[in-house]
């Protein structure tokens, strides 16, 4: 449904359940990122109106999802800090093409890629973690998360053909599966 290969696996829920504080604070640095990401996008194609329209809309929720973050960070006494970034996205980000216009292309992708992986691991911790608010929160997040996705991949096929987006598509879902699977001992959101 999301484009993803792979599913989150066991070792993951583990780290949530014994870093469950790191991990509130990560979710909060990603909202961040995720907006960043949706900026950064207006600003490298200005002169696409209903990119730059999408985006603002994703910069806005993003936003406002970073906003709600901090706040149950400071309800719950958790200290929004700078945390180590896992590899995850730096090593998505690395297999970017250089040229126009599969540069656009991988790099909305790539968006669509983390935000679908946000969105399965908002459903697993919705099912998971036993807090009853914070199972409501990740259950609030879910439908905006699959729908910033959705809205990456169809920006991208307004760069390329269906064809050419969905072969991207699978190679850069492959990659980042694999990703997954290699984990990472920092517990974050994409660890």
């Amino acid at each position: 449904m999301l484009s993803l290969q792979s599913k989150t696996s066991e070792r993951w829920l583990q780290q949530v359940d014994e870093n469950l504080d790191e991990i509130l604070i990560d979710h909060a640095h990603c909202e961040k990122k995720a907006a960043g990401t949706a900026m950064n996008l207006i600003s490298a194609y200005v002169d696409r109106p209903d990119l730059t329209h999408q985006m603002v809309i994703i910069v806005n929720e993003e936003l406002e999802h970073f906003e709600m973050v901090l706040e149950l960070l400071q309800e719950r006494g958790i200290r929004f800090r700078r945390l180590k970034a896992c590899g995850y996205g730096r090593q998505l980000n690395d297999l970017i093409d250089k040229q126009e216009p599969r540069r656009a292309v991988d790099r909305l992708l790539i968006a669509g890629l983390i935000e679908a992986r946000s969105c399965e691991r908002f459903n697993l911790l919705r099912q998971h973690v036993q807090d009853p608010q914070l199972s409501d929160f990740y259950r609030s997040l879910f439908e905006s998360e699959a729908r910033h996705h959705f809205t990456y991949v169809r920006l991208a096929r307004t760069f390329a053909s269906d064809e050419m987006v969905k072969q991207r598509l699978d190679e850069l879902a492959r990659a980042e599966a694999e990703l997954i699977a290699d984990g990472d001992p920092l517990p974050r959101m994409h660890s």
